[in-house]
């Protein structure tokens, strides 16, 4: 059976080598027909502590390895850079 990949953002990385991951998906409401966000916090393994606040991650299913960590840390991108907004200047 294949092992589920997720992807989603780093909360919380002060426990050594784990990083607290947050998934977010669209379902659609089955009353109102309107998509509803619904997210969920997943431990995952990171051995390297590579990982910071605000990285966007792919963690994949694993076997236990602690009580709450049944994810593994797959592939670490850069936390995505904030637009700094343009100051429009008042021209003449």
């Amino acid at each position: 059976m294949p092992r589920r990949v997720l992807q989603g953002t780093v909360v919380s990385d002060k426990c050594d080598k784990t990083v607290t991951v947050l998934v977010e998906r669209r379902v659609r409401h089955p009353v109102y027909k309107k998509y509803v966000r619904k997210s969920k916090k997943y431990a995952a393994h990171d051995e390297a502590n590579s990982c910071k606040v605000g990285d966007v991650v792919s963690i994949i299913e694993c076997a236990p390895i602690s009580k709450s960590k049944r994810w593994t840390l797959v592939d670490a991108a850069a936390a995505p850079q904030e637009k700094k907004p343009v100051k429009k200047t008042a021209t003449k």
